[in-house]
């Protein structure tokens, strides 16, 4: 319910705005005005349908709703924000009309020994350019929203960018040195997407001649029984140290108990408030995970200090952590490098404007208070299966020495 009011309402508040800009002022009979009415109601229904119905009605029922529901929210978000930008030449445009249409004024006769009186020429308001001023913008905002839809979703469903980002740290040594760890986070399988996406996940991180490889949160939005299916080929990881897992919140929506013994059993390590030692010719660098924030209501939370316990402090330590707001305590206890996800880099501008109210770093390399932290864009999307401005990607990040 918290979810349906947090997205429903400002959602219900855009249909409405569309339904005047789209319906009201652009038909002319009653008719029309019913058929628009019913259009936007119904497309209302699409929308909130798709949000809960994979939370409802199980990833394969819930895919059928899913993915014309995300859909039209994406072009709700982006017709909304092209129709209000378009406010201003339609108001331009109404107001130069207004005064076309003004005819030259008459001059009247006023009583005996008085000045004539101008008055302006009475006559009936011609109200066709008003309507076709409303329906050719109705049309651009309709064409740019498609348009900009259109390539969102070619990014957000097209194979994961390449990234390649050396990052260098003071403790390493120079037998580590070029150590390449793969990145990768926010795969979200669920009702949009499914095993082909984890292939070709997988497929692109094995071409990268990876020394470790780090899923760092938000792997599923479903059950095991679900989606163990879809997640199966993450056995087929090929690294030379190992593949490695920490929390994102969406564990958390999905059962992430049974998902931990699920991914071990897959090959891959899920570090729980715990860090291991990466050895190397006789060099070392701790690796360190820790839960998710989120995990907290679960009794499952992030427990920093007690990952990073003990540890000797002249080797550098690379914590994993889903969401980068993390990096805040991660810093003042000496982490060496932090490496996250969860924002998705915004995912459809201009939502990378709001994560920065949340998270100290939105996509790409940064530090927070001196200590250089790596955010993902993640390999998969969550809602609609748009990205603009923000790619999908897998990380390669290489250690080096100072």
């Amino acid at each position: 319910m918290i979810f349906l009011l947090l997205l429903g309402v400002p959602c219900g508040l855009a249909h409405l705005y569309l339904w005047k800009r789209l319906v009201r002022d652009t038909t002319t009979t009653p008719r029309g005005r019913r058929l628009g009415t019913a259009a936007i109601a119904a497309m209302f229904v699409v929308l909130l349908a798709g949000l809960v119905g994979g939370r409802l009605l199980g990833t394969t029922l819930g895919s059928v709703l899913a993915w014309p529901g995300y859909l039209w929210l994406a072009m709700t978000l982006y017709l909304t924000l092209l129709l209000a930008v378009l406010e201003v030449p339609r108001a331009v445009l109404n107001r130069l009309w207004r005064r076309a249409q003004v005819p030259a004024p008459v001059t009247v006769p006023a009583e005996p020994d008085a000045a004539p009186v101008e008055e302006p020429a009475a006559g009936p308001v011609d109200t066709s350019r008003r309507l076709f001023i409303a329906r050719s913008l109705a049309v651009a905002g309709g064409l740019a929203a498609t348009g900009v839809v259109g390539y969102g979703a070619t990014q957000a469903l097209g194979g994961p960018v390449v990234k390649r980002v050396p990052i260098t740290l003071g403790k390493l040594s120079p037998a580590l040195n070029g150590f390449r760890i793969a990145v990768v986070s926010d795969i979200h399988l669920g009702p949009l997407l499914g095993r082909s996406h984890t292939e070709r996940i997988v497929t692109t991180i094995n071409g990268l001649d990876a020394d470790l490889v780090a899923i760092v949160g938000d792997l599923v939005d479903g059950s095991v029984e679900e989606l163990g299916e879809a997640a199966a080929p993450l056995r087929d990881l090929v690294s030379r140290d190992g593949s490695f897992f920490v929390t994102g919140n969406h564990e958390y929506y999905s059962g992430f108990q049974t998902w931990l013994t699920e991914l071990s059993r897959l090959g891959v390590h899920p570090l729980r408030n715990e860090r291991l030692t990466i050895a190397r010719g006789g060099a070392s660098f701790d690796l360190a995970g820790v839960n998710d924030v989120t995990g907290k209501a679960q009794g499952d939370g992030p427990d920093m200090e007690r990952a990073l316990a003990g540890r000797d402090t002249s080797t550098p330590v690379v914590m994993l952590a889903h969401q980068p707001v993390q990096a805040v305590q991660a810093a003042k206890l000496g982490v060496d490098l932090q490496l996250s996800g969860h924002t998705h880099g915004g995912q459809m501008w201009p939502f990378n404007y709001a994560v920065t109210l949340q998270q100290p770093v939105v996509s790409g390399l940064a530090e927070v208070d001196g200590m250089p932290v790596y955010v993902s864009n993640g390999a998969g999307f969550w809602g609609p299966p748009v990205r603009v401005g923000a790619p999908p990607d897998v990380t390669v990040v290489e250690l080096r020495t100072a």
